[in-house]
């Protein structure tokens, strides 16, 4: 959506009244009405509406403005001595109008008066007269009626500005939201299976030669969890409304015989989200262990109720020091922040645990 000149149509809409009042006045012989002047004129302030719209779609520079605004003023003079009807002086009421996109309420307010004092002039006892005073009191409300009819312009065009600067942010603050969510996604589905990876082959190269067998076992580990990993990917673009907990814990522990999963409850009530949460937290309790506290035995434990839904990681390695505060764990704070949950964790030379609590969600 692009925010267009407030109201452009209101200088052409006057012009050509004017015209129209000028070619009838030269029809009925009324005044001295100089037709060619006239509508020459005319046709050169349309055209530099439009130029300055096209140029300047939205606001115009301070200083073109002010040049432009002297070129119509200068414009509409001329126009008003060519025009027999009288009509002509009504386009003065345009210089506090196009003033007040351009320089805001004050000088708009100064430029009425100076119209009306040039009104004013230019009519020589108009106070003898009943129907000059009327008219000069017209005038006046036009002024009035202009100058409120560009405040309301202007305020609209701010604010489409606002909303457009607002939707840009709103947009901006939703690709950054996408991005991190991709970046906890491959954090978590090709960090832990890639760490799987690493620790079975490194097992297959230690057993190389003692132990064949284990290490043909492990490679053969290695491999299933590559699978595992690519197939994870592919899901990943799917829907979350097609996950299901416990089936996928079921597979992230399969084939790893350190890693035991108990659970308990069912899933009904819980969001998808939250259980995502749960899924994705399991998966980094699992890696971190591996990875930086070198675990031997790893517990995980679910316990969903109607409270609540309640992920723990336990080990029996030797902490994880520094690394327990790296993007691993932000990432999975941020995703259980997002459903209102919360992460503890406790980690001592004697092991870890990680704890993550969601609350089960609430229906009206």
């Amino acid at each position: 959506m692009t925010t267009s000149r407030p109201a452009p149509w209101v200088s052409v809409v006057l012009c050509a009244a004017v015209l129209v009042a000028g070619v009838y006045a030269a029809a009925s012989g009324l005044g001295t009405t100089r037709l060619p002047l006239l509508a020459g004129g005319l046709a050169l302030l349309v055209a530099v509406d439009l130029a300055e719209v096209r140029r300047y779609p939205v606001r115009t520079p301070k200083r073109v403005a002010a040049a432009l605004l002297a070129l119509r003023a200068a414009l509409y003079v001329a126009v008003s001595y060519v025009d027999g009807s009288g009509l002509a002086r009504l386009l003065l009421l345009l210089v506090p109008f196009t003033a007040y996109f351009a320089f805001g309420q004050a000088t708009a307010l100064a430029l009425a008066a100076a119209c009306l004092a040039v009104a004013v002039i230019s009519t020589p006892g108009w106070y003898a007269h009943v129907e000059q005073v009327s008219d000069l009191v017209m005038f006046t409300v036009g002024l009035v009626i202009a100058i409120a009819m560009a405040a309301v312009a202007v305020r609209e065009r701010d604010g489409q500005i606002r909303l457009q600067e607002s939707h840009r942010t709103v947009a901006e603050l939703s690709a950054a939201a996408e991005r991190a969510r991709v970046a906890r996604d491959l954090h978590d589905d090709l960090g832990h299976h890639l760490t799987a990876i690493v620790v079975l082959l490194e097992k297959a190269a230690a057993f190389h030669d003692r132990e064949p067998a284990t290490a043909k076992a492990a490679v053969l580990d290695a491999e299933r969890s590559a699978r595992r990993a690519l197939g994870e990917v592919r899901e990943s673009v799917r829907s979350l409304r097609s996950f299901h907990l416990l089936a996928a814990l079921d597979e992230l522990v399969a084939g790893q015989g350190d890693v035991t999963l108990t659970i308990s409850g069912a899933p009904d009530g819980h969001d998808t989200g939250a259980l995502h949460a749960l899924y994705r937290a399991a998966q980094e309790g699992i890696t971190n262990s591996r990875r930086h506290a070198e675990a031997t035995h790893i517990a995980v434990t679910v316990d969903l109720d109607a409270e609540r839904a309640r992920l723990t990681v336990t080990d029996d390695g030797h902490g994880m020091g520094a690394a327990a505060e790296g993007f691993g764990l932000l990432g999975m704070r941020e995703r259980v922040a997002l459903s209102g949950g919360r992460v503890d964790l406790a980690s001592t030379s004697c092991g870890t645990r990680l704890t993550v609590t969601i609350p089960a969600a609430r229906t009206a």
